[in-house]
């Protein structure tokens, strides 16, 4: 197995990993039987604090103040993974507090949710915002594409991206901050595991995964980070992950 140690510039030591993301990060995401992908990063030199919360999209997740809090306790040197798009589609025509304005730029949309009247952003203009708010506090970001659901769940292999995975690159890309393609890691992990293994995974649907499943998403989140060689891969302490670099 090869090793790395944390390179000691200004910030690393004594830094924290936040990170930000729906129900298939979160702890115990999915119910009974089920955890995120966030509980089982290891190979890490820094702290993880995973504020990922179940059922929430970008938007949500601004509307409550939640990248806000996190931004509150940043310190320079930290860093942060932003991952969403499981519940970011849907329609404002009924809206479910989660669904976010068609587009990937300076789009806005007006709707009423809960009673009150609400200014909705695009996807990427939403973790744009965010990733600001981040780096203006010091923080390193890595915006992560949505992990995929089960892409052996018809029996055959088949992996689709959403055009969420296209919108967090491009909120990357105009934030100017880290991205790795998530979904196309596990995808591709996946597929080298085969239909047994990952369809014993999902013990209740098609996207929340087992424990044992939460480990195989994770692994591949590190090895899309080593792949990528973005910022994070500094504070790793092992390179030496399952899969191809794609």
């Amino acid at each position: 197995m090869k090793f790395i140690l944390p390179l000691l510039f200004p910030g690393v030591l004594g830094a924290t990993l936040y990170l930000a993301g729906d129900s298939t990060m979160a702890a115990n995401g999915g119910g009974s039987g089920t955890d995120g992908w966030g509980e089982y990063i290891t190979d890490i030199s820094i702290s993880v604090t995973n504020k990922a919360i179940g059922g929430r999209s970008a938007r949500s997740y601004t509307r409550e103040g939640r990248f806000d809090e996190i931004a509150s306790v940043l310190q320079e040197g930290d860093y942060v993974v932003i991952e969403f798009g499981h519940n970011d589609g849907g329609s404002l025509s009924t809206d479910n507090g989660r669904t976010d304005c068609p587009g990937t730029g300076s789009e806005t949309c007006e709707t009423e949710y809960d009673g009150v009247s609400e200014t909705v952003l695009t996807f990427p203009a939403y973790i744009e915002n965010a990733a600001q708010s981040f780096i203006d506090k010091g923080a390193k970001v890595l915006v992560s594409s949505q992990t995929p659901n089960n892409v052996w769940e018809t029996g055959e292999y088949a992996y689709s991206a959403s055009r969420f995975v296209e919108y967090a690159q491009i909120a990357a890309e105009t934030a100017g901050v880290d991205y790795v393609d998530h979904g196309a890691y596990v995808a591709a992990r996946y597929e080298a595991l085969g239909a047994d293994a990952v369809n014993a995974f999902y013990p209740n649907d098609h996207t929340h995964t087992s424990p044992e499943g939460a480990a195989v998403v994770a692994e591949a989140f590190l090895k899309a980070v080593v792949c990528a060689d973005v910022a994070l891969k500094d504070v790793l302490t092992s390179t030496d992950f399952e899969g191809e670099c794609l």
